[in-house]
C-alpha cells in the first residue's frame, strides 16, 4: 500500500519531526528542508520565529554538502514554506 502523507502544503508532502520539516517528495530530484532555529510565545502557543531553509538534492550518491543547492533564512514558518515552495518549483520547472 502506498504511503499517504497526513500533511500537505500546495499538494506536496510535509513531514515534521521536532524542529525539522521536509517539504516535497523523496521521489522528486529535490526537496526543501526547513529547520526551526527559534520559537516565540504568542498567546501561550510556541510558534516558529526564525527558520533556516535548505533546497537539497535527493541524490543519495552525492556527498551531503554537495547536495545543498541553495540556503536562506526567513522569519515565520509560513514565510519559510512559501519561499521554499518558490525555490522548489523553480528548480523542478528547470528540469522539465
Amino acid at each position: 500500500m502506498a504511503y499517504t502523507p497526513k500533511l500537505t502544503y500546495k499538494g506536496r508532502p510535509l513531514v515534521r519531526c521536532g524542529n525539522d520539516l521536509y517539504y516535497g517528495s523523496m521521489k522528486d530530484p529535490y526537496v526543501v528542508y526547513l529547520h526551526i532555529l527559534n520559537t516565540k510565545d504568542e498567546n501561550g502557543v510556541k510558534v516558529a520565529d526564525k527558520v533556516h531553509i535548505v533546497l537539497m538534492s535527493t541524490d543519495q550518491n552525492k556527498p551531503e554538502m554537495e547536495r545543498i543547492v541553495r540556503q536562506a533564512n526567513k522569519a515565520g514558518l509560513y514565510n519559510a514554506l512559501s519561499f521554499g515552495d518558490i525555490m522548489l518549483q523553480g528548480v523542478l520547472n528547470k528540469k522539465k
